[in-house]
């Protein structure tokens, strides 16, 4: 058997009408790059797909379209007249490949004069799946229609005109006859795909601590805390969208907040966190992200470790006072504690829990400052706008005779590519996302969304970075989609599907 057909997967983007897409279709492979001049749409394409993939999660479509820019009425492409009740509106769809087969859904979303999912249709196995329409205008709801093919060929009933309804049909199908159970399935496929996108964009500024507070982009799809991250439910309504399980609303919301400060958020700001959690768990892996930061740099690198920062550091990151609030739990121990190169600067033994640890407070440490949580599933008890010192903890690159460098002072190129690199070489279980956690993980690809991920680079980098990406891809659990300046950076690497738009 194929495994690579059993992970859903989005194989094709619609942009049917779409800022300045109109009748759009763009072929997704596990590879895709996205390249064209200002102004050709290749942000607009991925916005698009982030639209679909946080109401895939269970976000409410007014969260889904939150971040950007203009509001909804921004997606509404140019030129569109209102109709004689002043409605405008944008149309959006994709198409996941999987177990079923290909699945495909289309939206058509109302962004004036009130925001409202009017039409969706899901169709595969070559029969509609289900179908929406909003009948009144003045309920919040559409009358929606499921395949059933028992006695009632369809069974209707009112669904939310602010959520996806095929999200919500695990909850509303019984999987009685054939036809509901390839409705769940078809369902299921679609949600899982769109599910597995993580949205990466390291901001350097933000890196270094030097952004203010936690980056607008802190956060991630799905399931993410922050700004603009797909909670996955928290705040309690939006946890009804979802059908597929994966700890929806307030509580479980909660439960996670203090997780995800231990995973890699979409600005990376709290990479060194990860980075010394991925370090232990992982040395192969280290290893690889190691060789692939050595191609990129200037100068030499020997190694690359997250370690305590020393009291007293000031600059970019240093964490206030040099403290470190509650809430750090399942220390594992961090190499590399200065003084007397103790693990863990002087804390050992997973399970660990301390109220509050100060600089001058963890016993066999001295100057050193406290070491946050490295262990799975862990609180990495940052601070927000903490920077790569966040957490009392920074990240060095070992220059050899040169000695020790930290990574804040990298170019911003080289710290993009550190954490791009990082994030294709990780997987769901190390991001700040909200992957279907009933389907195992063998049968899940995570997408990688990355605009302008050459931005900041030279040529030399964003080629490594995309090798990196290829050498992931085969792997059969990552796939990306990018946008690059220059395209050329994939000139003769296999897998690597150039879409140019705007010619």
């Amino acid at each position: 058997m194929n495994s690579d057909s059993e992970r859903p997967a989005v194989t094709e983007l619609r942009l049917s009408a779409f800022k300045a897409h109109r009748g759009v279709v763009l072929p997704l492979g596990p590879l895709t790059l996205l390249s064209g001049g200002s102004g050709s749409g290749k942000s607009s394409a991925l916005q698009a797909y982030e639209i679909l993939a946080r109401l895939g999660s269970g976000q409410s479509l007014a969260r889904a379209v939150r971040d950007v820019a203009g509001g909804p009425s921004a997606c509404v492409p140019a030129g569109a007249r209102p109709d004689e009740q002043g409605r405008r509106g944008f149309r959006i769809g994709c198409t996941v490949s999987g177990p079923v087969g290909p699945v495909s859904l289309d939206l058509a979303v109302q962004a004036e004069p009130e925001l409202r999912i009017v039409g969706e249709r899901l169709t595969g196995g070559g029969e509609t799946l289900l179908t929406t329409a909003l009948t009144d205008p003045d309920r919040p709801a559409v009358q929606a229609a499921w395949h059933t093919a028992g006695a009632t060929p369809v069974t209707r009933a009112p669904l939310p005109d602010d959520r996806l309804g095929t999200s919500l049909l695990p909850l509303r199908v019984a999987g009685k006859t054939a036809g509901q159970r390839l409705v769940l399935a078809a369902a299921e496929q679609v949600v899982v795909a769109l599910r597995s996108a993580f949205v990466c964009d390291p901001r350097p500024e933000v890196m270094r601590g030097t952004g203010g507070a936690r980056a607008a982009g802190g956060a991630s799809l799905p399931g993410a805390t922050g700004a603009t991250g797909v909670a996955g439910g928290a705040g309690g309504s939006a946890g009804r969208g979802s059908g597929v399980r994966g700890g929806r609303g307030k509580g479980a919301a909660k439960a996670r907040e203090g997780q995800d400060e231990g995973r890699l958020r979409s600005s990376c700001d709290n990479l060194p966190a990860v980075l010394a959690r991925t370090s232990q768990e992982c040395a192969r892996r280290h290893a690889v992200l190691v060789a692939a930061v050595r191609e990129a740099c200037v100068g030499p690198v020997d190694g690359l470790r997250a370690v305590p920062r020393q009291a007293g550091v000031t600059g970019a990151g240093a964490a206030g006072s040099g403290g470190m609030e509650s809430g750090v739990t399942g220390v594992t121990g961090v190499t590399g504690a200065t003084g007397s190169g103790a693990t863990g600067a002087g804390v050992t033994g997973a399970g660990v829990t301390a109220s509050r640890m100060t600089a001058s407070g963890v016993a066999g440490v001295g100057a050193a400052a406290a070491v946050p949580a490295a262990g799975r599933g862990g609180a990495a008890g940052a601070q927000p706008g903490g920077g790569l010192g966040e957490a009392g903890v920074q990240v060095v690159l070992d220059r050899g005779a040169l000695g020790e460098m930290p990574v804040e002072q990298l170019g911003d190129g080289e710290l993009r590519f550190l954490a791009l690199a990082l994030v294709l070489l990780t997987g769901p279980g190390v991001l700040a996302m909200d992957p279907a956690g009933e389907i195992p993980s063998a049968h899940q690809q995570m997408t990688v969304m990355a605009d302008g991920m050459d931005r900041c680079m030279d040529r030399r980098q964003a080629r490594e970075l995309v090798s990196l990406a290829v050498r992931m891809a085969e792997r059969g659990h990552v796939r990306l989609l990018g946008t690059v300046r220059d395209p050329s950076v994939a000139d003769g690497l296999p897998g690597v599907q150039v879409l140019h738009l705007g010619a």
